[in-house]
């Protein structure tokens, strides 16, 4: 699990408290139950009327993986593809079939088992384009949805407070309630804002953090199960691999030196 998530979000409140607790203002102030459930609950309902039922559902359940990460990073899967490699130039592409099993992902072993069954490149890259393709759309849609909901969230809490300054301007002939009851009407506004930037937008930034990951790593996949097909060799594929995913190769130390003149 990649925690920056949590460990982000704890530091927002934290640094929300310290200011509050600094400043000597008072918590019960600002947790209202009314403004709070209008903002929420608002946003929430608005940003599902904005899209589609499947949508939603999408969304939904890529709450866990976002809080979760990535489990594997594109680098990692360069190990698998190379041992691919070495073991289908020495027993031939049907012995990839023994592999599926031990698979790192469902992507790889999808491709493993096309590559056993005797898939043409052309259909190999056909196939796992469009698999990239709707996990890209599901991580798009995933994404611009709660980035909605933190569009509207804002507006939301103007909204809830434009309410609230109603009810005090009921209130005049009570002029020593006023002060608390204009405070309380910003409290919608502060959620609002509150809610936008401290959860809905570090939400879909995250969500498309994670899917860009996801999409690299099955990239190398996709290249890599091709390579394979062509029979490339195992070296230059670790290489270029490699090269792909960005990671700059270790070098060799230089042994036997000639130590520098005049040391």
């Amino acid at each position: 699990m990649d925690p920056a998530f949590v460990i982000g979000v704890i530091l927002a409140f934290g640094a929300l408290v310290a200011m509050i607790t600094m400043e000597g203002a008072s918590f019960t102030a600002l947790i209202i139950p009314a403004p709070m459930i209008l903002v929420i609950g608002s946003t929430i309902g608005v940003g599902i009327a904005s899209h589609t039922w499947r949508d939603t559902i999408v969304a939904a359940r890529s709450l866990g993986r976002m809080v979760r990460g990535p489990r594997l990073t594109p680098e990692a899967v360069i190990p698998f593809l190379v041992g691919y490699a070495e073991k289908a130039r020495g027993e031939g592409l049907l012995s990839l079939e023994q592999e599926t099993d031990g698979a790192p992902d469902d992507f790889t072993r999808q491709a493993l088992q096309a590559l056993a069954d005797g898939v043409d490149a052309e259909d190999l890259r056909t196939m796992m384009d469009d698999e990239m393709a709707a996990v890209s759309s599901r991580n798009r849609v995933a994404a611009r949805f709660f980035s909605s909901l933190g569009g509207y969230a804002p507006t939301i809490g103007i909204v809830g407070t434009v309410v609230s300054l109603t009810h005090v301007l009921e209130k005049l002939d009570e002029p020593d309630h006023l002060g608390p009851m204009i405070a309380a009407a910003f409290v919608a506004t502060l959620w609002g804002l509150l809610s936008a930037n401290f959860i809905w937008n570090p939400i879909s930034g995250r969500l498309s953090r994670v899917g860009a990951i996801e999409l690299e790593r099955m990239t190398l996949v996709s290249e890599g199960m091709l390579a394979i097909q062509a029979g490339s060799a195992p070296h230059l594929l670790q290489e270029r691999l490699t090269a792909l995913s960005g990671v700059a190769p270790k070098t060799k130390k230089k042994k036997d030196q000639p130590a520098e003149e005049g040391a």
